[in-house]
């Protein structure tokens, strides 16, 4: 798997670097993947509820995976302050993982398997 594949080098970040925009209708995604993703970008788009995912190619947010030093230690790539509705997220450029609610004042998780 190629995941969105812009690949960039970057070092791990620790607990509180991230700022997490969450409130109202704005949520945030924390996409946890496996470690052989690290420095991929992943894309995620908003779903058009027919499951027509090439309707959903336009408007794409992306993220990189990095590695986040927690307690238990993983890989992941965080969305903040998304506007609360259902996500696609794309495995590769035309190829939907599955697809995620956020909700406003939550955080939502998602874990993309494989590599």
């Amino acid at each position: 798997m190629t995941a969105m594949s812009h690949e960039h080098a970057a070092g791990a970040t620790w607990a509180g670097t991230v700022v997490l925009e969450l409130g109202g209708d704005v949520g945030v995604l924390i996409l946890t993947t496996p470690a052989s993703l690290l420095g991929h970008e992943i894309e995620i788009s908003p779903a058009d509820g027919s499951g027509n995912s090439a309707a959903s190619t336009s408007h794409r947010t992306h993220s990189m995976v990095r590695e986040r030093i927690t307690g238990s230690g993983s890989y992941a790539a965080v969305y903040p302050g998304i506007p609360a509705g259902q996500y696609i997220v794309w495995r590769e450029a035309d190829t939907p993982a599955g697809v995620v609610t956020i909700e406003g004042g939550e955080v939502a998780r998602f874990t993309l398997a494989g590599g």
